[in-house]
């Protein structure tokens, strides 16, 4: 998914946060902890969990998406993402 996300916004640098959900449900976990914050280590994004049921996280969740979103820069003119596009 995160490739599709670069592809259509022909930008390595987007705005992205790996999430996994449901952390309450530790006994059925099919994600360690460990495997989603190397992933995202790897794609250079912030990992957290959450639990909507027990509303673990989900309000840190959204403060983080609003910053990634705030924070997240356009490509420098010489970082251009693509010929097509102009920088100014």
């Amino acid at each position: 998914m995160r490739d599709q996300i670069v592809r259509v916004k022909r930008y390595e640098k987007v705005p992205l946060i790996l999430v996994g959900n449901k952390v309450d449900l530790e006994p059925e976990r099919e994600v360690m902890s460990s495997e989603g914050r190397a992933l995202a280590q790897e794609w250079g994004c912030p990992f957290m969990e959450t639990s909507a049921k027990s509303k673990s996280m989900v309000d840190e969740l959204f403060a983080e998406i609003v910053r990634q979103m705030n924070y997240s820069s356009l490509p420098e003119k010489q970082d251009q993402c693509c010929t097509t596009c102009v920088v100014q």
